[in-house]
């Protein structure tokens, strides 16, 4: 899949949380999301607070926007995502495990599909 596809793909199937994605479509909105997360950081770069003694950086409301934007979707892609390797979307919730639960939904989110069909629908290869 294009970047340009798999980005059409990310906002097409806003809030699809069936089916299967493809490796390559779930990389590349991934890719989308950071760079655009990374550009408006620069150009809206939020203010600092200080706070005991503390600096701490405050988002600006454009990078909030963003993320509110961007979570359904990438909510439903990583679910379809996971239903491609044939795990159900609940591996998701491994991300509240601190390192370990990362590290076993990124081994889920790195191999590639599994070949024909399985419980979540056929292959979109």
């Amino acid at each position: 899949m294009s970047f340009g596809a798999a980005i059409k793909s990310f906002w097409v199937n806003y809030v699809n949380f069936t089916g299967r994605a493809r490796r390559s479509e779930f990389w590349f909105a991934f890719l989308f999301t950071s760079l655009v997360s990374a550009a408006i950081g620069i150009v809206f770069p939020g203010h600092v607070e200080h706070m005991s003694g503390f600096d701490i950086q405050q988002s600006s409301a454009a990078s909030n926007l963003w993320s509110l934007a961007t979570f359904l979707p990438t909510l439903a892609i990583t679910w379809r995502r996971l239903h491609d390797v044939d795990k159900s979307g609940g591996w998701f919730f491994f991300v509240f495990l601190p390192i370990v639960g990362w590290i076993l939904l990124l081994i889920q989110l790195v191999k590639d599909s599994v070949p024909g069909a399985n419980r979540f629908g056929e292959p979109v290869k």
